[in-house]
């Protein structure tokens, strides 16, 4: 489509500032941004909304608009509800490099001309994908009757032979074609969403393609399409909550239409994504209102009154009333930069949910609510039968962590970090205070350990676990170099494998035969192997203190 055809469009609100003589350029695509600079997630002919956040003083238009000049951008619309009037320099830095620039009326919403451009465009150069954008329309229209992300990939399936799904960033599978072969495998979603989060990372433009035995993947971002004025001015602001689009094709051939068209489906993808997270506004302001309560020390009543409010939004059509658990989640930068709050909390949102569900909705049986760098979920589940205690039901730390680890690892990069803690169920108001700090306890442990991604769950409270991760540094180490320096030296010297035979010594409960056959040794051989290690350091692993001390020593070490 034209340029010439978004200003006769009244509906837009556009008012040309300049660039009269460029309205016959075509525009391709629309993106919506508030970087300083955009240009990794520009690929050229898109039309650029800026709620004008990037700007800080009159310097900054120059080298803005010229990095959209470089990308090829075919116009610059600002938008007048943060600001009022578009900056005189903009204007005069669009004129010199012959940018066409807009100003839009603060009563549009960015998400008004972008789903306009998009189905301009994609009529215009898909054909035959103009059902697409029909249908998807009709759904925006008509809720969750309409059918979701799913109608958009069934229809890439059916004209265009597509395969594709929308993943989470941590490797759900939130929508999928329904009528085209099985689901995406589990694994499979993983290592995408982890090749998709490390490039996203590093800064390479997309689409990303990776080949996972004979099929090849091309992924594409689903980036919110109503980021303005408040849009991410760093990349780790939104690189663990947002969506992306896995294509089972290469697409490093593909023309330039096709890829346009992906590039359409991706932000019409992204206009149901906003939608999705404007209806947790109300869970999110449950969590709040309840961990408020919580936290100020109000009386179990007023704490249980609350729940009530909340039960019957996040589990509807429950009798009885639920039990609770509790998750603490903290993400972390260098540099200290970025504020983890938000992103530990759109973070929780994504990853609460049960593994084999897919679709947006399970994820709203969750009610988060973030301060600071922590966010903190209320997790209601159905209460168990009078046989159990409950105890084991609910969300597990491990299991939690296993199936989010590969791919938030690689979104963290070197620089970040994802720390959970996990609470015991509890059946009332009175027990959700120490859930919390039950939640606020396990994640500091979980903190001290080693990795990129850490969970600890309530089980581990009651274990020497809890202790060792508080030991200062300094005793840490001289404890485990007293015990462990003189064996490590060894092995290293005589390849002897007397750290893993202790290992395996003390795992065996000192069980002579058990360890042997584990080592696939000769009793004698082992015996040989541990008298080697209590004559290098003085101990003897008959005597329970001394097997004690070994245990703590590899655990700290």
């Amino acid at each position: 489509m034209r340029l010439r055809a978004l200003l006769d469009t009244d509906a837009l609100g556009l008012r040309l500032l300049g660039g009269e003589d460029e309205l016959d350029r075509t525009v391709r695509g629309v993106m919506t941004t508030d970087l300083r600079d955009p240009s990794r997630y520009l690929s050229g002919g898109e039309l650029v909304l800026t709620g004008l956040a990037w700007r800080r003083d009159a310097a900054d238009s120059e080298p803005f608009v010229r990095i959209l000049v470089q990308a090829g951008v075919a116009a610059l619309a600002a938008g007048e509800a943060e600001l009022g009037d578009v900056p005189d320099d903009l204007v005069v830095a669009c004129a010199r490099h012959r940018m066409p620039l807009f100003a839009v009326h603060e009563s549009v919403a960015f998400a008004t001309i972008t789903e306009h451009v998009v189905r301009q465009v994609s009529g215009e150069r898909a054909g035959d994908l103009a059902a697409v954008v029909d249908r998807h329309r009709r759904m925006m229209t008509a809720g969750p009757a309409g059918g979701g992300p799913d109608v958009v990939l069934d229809l890439l399936g059916s004209d265009l032979d597509l395969r594709a799904w929308v993943l989470s960033p941590a490797g759900r599978l939130i929508a999928g074609p329904k009528t085209a072969g099985p689901a995406l495998p589990a694994e499979t979603c993983g290592r995408l969403a982890a090749e998709h989060l490390a490039a996203v990372r590093t800064g390479r433009r997309g689409p990303h393609r990776l080949t996972l035995g004979s099929t090849t993947y091309s992924l594409f971002p689903i980036r919110s399409s109503s980021r303005s004025p408040q849009a991410a001015r760093d990349v780790r602001e939104t690189v663990l909550s947002d969506w992306l689009l896995a294509v089972e094709a290469d697409a490093g051939d593909w023309p330039g239409e096709r890829l346009d068209l992906l590039q359409g489906v991706t932000q019409l993808i992204a206009v149901e994504r906003d939608r999705r997270d404007a209806a947790r506004t109300v869970r999110r302001r449950l969590a709040q209102e309840v961990l408020e309560l919580v936290q100020t020390g109000a009386a179990p009543a007023e704490i249980a009154a609350r729940l009530r409010v909340a039960a019957p939004v996040l589990l509807p059509g429950l009798g009885a009333a639920p039990h609770w658990q509790v998750v603490v989640a903290r993400v972390e930068w260098e540099g200290g930069d970025v504020e983890g709050g938000p992103v530990a909390q759109s973070l929780l949102e994504e990853i609460l949910v049960d593994p084999q569900a897919t679709g947006p909705e399970p994820s709203d049986r969750i009610a988060v609510a973030h301060t600071g760098d922590e966010a903190i979920a209320l997790v209601p589940f159905p209460a168990v039968s009078a046989e159990h205690d409950g105890s084991e039901a609910g969300i597990l730390a491990d299991a939690l962590l296993e199936s989010v680890r590969a791919p938030l690892s690689a979104g963290l990069e070197d620089d970040g970090r994802v720390t959970l803690g996990v609470s015991a169920a509890v059946h009332s108001a009175e027990g959700l205070r120490g859930a919390l700090e039950e939640a606020r306890h396990a994640r500091r442990v979980a903190a001290a350990r080693p990795g990129r991604v850490c969970a600890a769950g309530h089980q581990e409270l009651a274990s020497h676990v809890l202790l060792l991760p508080f030991v200062p540094d300094d005793v840490r180490r001289a404890f485990t170099a007293r015990l462990l320096d003189p064996l490590r030296d060894y092995d290293r010297r005589h390849r002897a494998e007397l750290i893993p035979t202790l290992e395996a010594f003390l795992d065996c409960d000192g069980s002579w035969t058990r360890c042997a056959t584990r080592l696939h040794l000769h009793v004698n051989t082992l015996r040989y192997r541990v008298g080697r290690i209590e004559q290098l350091t003085g101990r003897d692993l008959s005597r329970l203190e001394d097997k004690l001390d070994f245990f703590l020593a590899l655990r700290m070490s």
